[in-house]
């Protein structure tokens, strides 16, 4: 009931993974993403314990082909679920089992993997992969969606569409992007629209916050007021 894309971005070491479906809030429970470690797509029949699972077992230093082996062991509805990854040496592996809705599959190569089910037809999963490469001079983030939307041209879910989202991590313990469309008769454009702002109110300022390389982030008081100041807010810190 769904498409996604997992992206591991060998130049920055950052993980992706973005998803579109005619399902509600698809961001909660198919794409999951781990610094350092890998992207992960659960969907089908999801069972949202098999992110986690792939994570850990990557994380372990399992290859994703053994990791997805690993996790779907325990579940006795591996043959409804759909899931794939990618690990931090760029390694793909997908899993679809046989009682997934046609048209279900997945193609990828060396850092990126695109997987779905219940799907128009064989030409979406293609289609997102071959828009997802089409520009490499772009960034991560826009390349994902680049390839949602090729994907929807192709025909995308079968049933309609309703959610789409997408994340990313690169050094934290907590995604640098995270943007969510639950609920929307067109869900891409209006994911295209929460990138944008992303890209221009939350990007240029990821350097700020606390991180492990700067525990404390940027904390001058001078210096964050004179950006306060340079974008006509009339803030000040107490002294």
């Amino acid at each position: 009931m769904t498409w996604s894309i997992v992206v591991y971005d060998r130049s920055t070491g950052a993980f992706g993974a973005a998803v579109a479906t005619k399902a509600f809030a698809s961001g909660s429970f198919v794409p999951f993403v781990r610094a350092g470690v890998g992207a992960v797509g659960t969907q089908s029949l999801t069972n949202r314990y098999l992110g986690p699972a792939v994570l850990d077992a990557m994380a372990r230093g399992l290859s994703p082909e053994l990791a997805i082996k690993s996790a779907l062991a325990g579940d006795e509805g591996r043959e409804v679920r759909q899931l794939h990854a990618v690990d931090r040496y760029g390694r793909i592996a997908a899993w679809t089992g046989r009682h997934c809705v046609e048209w279900c599959g997945s193609v990828g190569e060396t850092g990126v993997s695109v997987a779905g089910n219940m799907l128009s037809n064989e030409r979406v999963a293609a289609a997102s992969l071959a828009a997802f490469k089409a520009d490499a001079s772009l960034a991560m983030p826009e390349r994902m969606l680049a390839a949602l939307e090729g994907g929807e041209a192709a025909g995308g879910d079968r049933r309609g569409r309703q959610s789409a989202a997408m994340v990313m991590v690169s050094t934290e313990d907590f995604p640098d992007l995270s943007i969510h469309v639950d609920d929307a008769g067109a869900p891409l454009p209006e994911l295209r629209r929460l990138l944008g702002i992303w890209r221009r109110e939350r990007a240029p300022y990821l350097g700020n916050s606390p991180s492990k390389a700067n525990p404390s982030g940027i904390i001058d008081l001078d210096v964050i007021e004179r950006r306060w100041i340079a974008q006509g807010l009339d803030l000040r810190f107490r002294r």
